[in-house]
């Protein structure tokens, strides 16, 4: 592994697992924003992943937001380029959330602005008790740009969404299981263990399974429930046609564990 690369990639046991490595908090930079691009290239790359994990590295923060420094640069040079600045913000975490393979989030330290960005373009997300998680660009008189005014109010609602940005106010671990944020809370140093358990449960199971669930549960979300059923047809009669599920479904019969191709 390169020392100065900002994020790391290991793949072991069809499990890949990215790790923000930018000391000391961790920001979203423009580094970041490129070897993002070049991790996510080579795990589209890798026929053998079934799971993806995201994480930072040192347990202070998981990523404490964007790179604010770089700000003024973007400052009063018209609308076309902060809105570039946005797209490019939006596109690593765009390009993750559309993996079809299932992404975990590991929070083990302060999630705030891009980190939450991040956080929300993920699947599941799973903090450590001591974790703080927000969106308080709002008192830089700003707000989210990298997904978060769509993704957090997609996840806990429109209302809840608002409040939280709005403030800009942080929440405690607690308080974003209790609101559906985060989908469990364990303790400190334990979350890299439970994404890893659970990252290998999901892994037993076929990988085209996996990768038609998502795509019916992501597109279906975006449509009215008539049009998402079909959808969930539609992605119900390709998985029928995989050799996987001639396996799950003779394994059944047979009453043995089943062996999955993919």
């Amino acid at each position: 592994m390169n020392s100065k690369e900002k994020v790391s990639l290991t793949i072991e046991n069809q499990i890949a697992i990215l790790m923000i490595q930018n000391p000391p908090v961790n920001i979203l930079d423009a580094d970041v924003v490129e070897e993002l691009h070049f991790k996510i290239d080579i795990i589209e790359q890798t026929p053998t992943i079934k799971v993806v994990l995201i994480t930072g590295d040192g347990g202070k923060a998981f990523m404490a937001g964007g790179d604010i420094k770089s700000f003024p640069e973007w400052m009063g040079k018209g609308v076309d380029v902060a809105k570039e600045k946005s797209q490019w913000l939006q596109h690593p975490l765009n390009r993750i959330e559309a993996l079809p393979y299932p992404t975990i989030c590991i929070l083990n330290g302060v999630a705030l602005g891009g980190g939450c960005e991040l956080a929300l373009a993920c699947d599941i997300r799973i903090a450590e008790k001591h974790v703080t998680i927000g969106l308080p660009e709002i008192k830089l008189g700003l707000f989210p740009g990298a997904g978060g005014t769509q993704r957090l109010a997609r996840l806990v609602g429109k209302a809840k969404a608002k409040e939280i940005i709005f403030t800009g106010e942080s929440l405690a671990a607690e308080q974003a299981l209790e609101i559906g944020l985060v989908n469990a809370v364990v303790p400190k140093w334990y979350g890299l263990t439970t994404g890893i358990q659970l990252a290998k449960k999901i892994a037993t199971h076929s990988r085209q399974a996996l990768a038609y669930a998502k795509q019916a549960i992501d597109e279906g979300s975006e449509q009215n429930l008539s049009e998402a059923l079909l959808t969930e047809a539609h992605y119900f009669g390709h998985v029928f046609q995989t050799e996987d599920i001639k396996e799950g479904v003779a394994a059944f019969i047979e009453k043995r564990e089943p062996r999955f191709l993919e």
